[in-house]
């Protein structure tokens, strides 16, 4: 991969993170295991994790604080369209994904441009709130295999799980209930860095676009191998069951 001059982390972000962790201790206990290999750690590294609540991005922005990484997130262009977030999500560096437009594509040179300044990239591979009824990760789009074969970026899997006990589907919509509880009960929120990146190789036979979807696949199972340790207890219902995410079975995923 070409690289770029480095890219220098603008001292907003750099605050951003830091109050992440102030924002997530009343409302939740966070658990952060694992650690980003030392050979991944100075980038480019893209990061593929589950997404289960709204409040995911502040976690995992804890979360890589609380170990040292500075991320860099793919987000939604809505995100990007808000007056005041939108501008200091730019400033921050993240990336623009316009999803069901005609500049979707624009996002995958950019998430390179970002990797080739040795940037960690987060991108959640399900482009959504998993609406998987068991609540695991449901089948994954293939913006994350294309970003490592055009980058030639390791992909390390993460794992989340008792955000939705913090901040339900539903948010904003009784936003203020939920902060209460959460202040009350003060959930524990887990966060689990991968032992090692998705071995892609496999994936590296046929078409471009087969290969992108066995890449997908094998994406998808290593982040579904990194969330089991962490509800071990809990591998078909949920303990704390989100009332108001619908379901979807037309993006459920076998596994054994």
């Amino acid at each position: 991969m070409k690289t770029s001059p480095v890219w220098r982390v603008p001292r907003l972000w750099r605050l951003l993170l830091a109050l992440s962790r102030i924002v997530v201790f009343p409302l939740a206990r966070l658990r952060v295991s694992g650690s980003m290999p030392e050979q991944l750690a100075g980038g480019p590294v893209i990061v593929a994790t589950n997404h289960v609540s709204p409040f995911d991005p502040v976690v995992l922005m804890a979360a890589c604080h609380k170990a040292g990484i500075v991320p860099r997130f793919m987000a939604t262009g809505g995100v990007f369209r808000a007056p005041l977030v939108g501008s200091v999500m730019r400033h921050c560096g993240h990336i623009r994904v316009d999803r069901n437009s005609a500049h979707v594509a624009d996002a995958l040179p950019a998430a390179a441009k970002a990797l080739a300044e040795n940037s960690v990239v987060v991108v959640y591979p399900e482009g959504r709130i998993g609406l998987d009824p068991w609540m695991w990760p449901e089948r994954g789009k293939t913006g994350a295999a294309r970003m490592a074969a055009m980058s030639g970026a390791p992909v390390l899997p993460v794992a989340q799980w008792g955000t939705h006990a913090v901040i339900p589907y539903e948010a904003p919509k009784r936003l203020g209930r939920a902060l209460i509880k959460a202040l009350l009960r003060r959930p524990v929120v887990r966060v689990r860095f991968g032992d090692r990146p998705v071995d892609l190789a496999p994936a590296e036979i046929g078409t471009p676009g087969a290969q992108a979807l066995h890449a997908t696949r094998l994406i998808m199972e290593a982040v579904d191998e990194t969330l089991t340790p962490l509800r071990r207890d809990e591998m078909r219902t949920p303990k704390v069951v989100d009332t108001s995410r619908p379901h979807d079975m037309t993006r459920v995923r076998p596994r054994p």
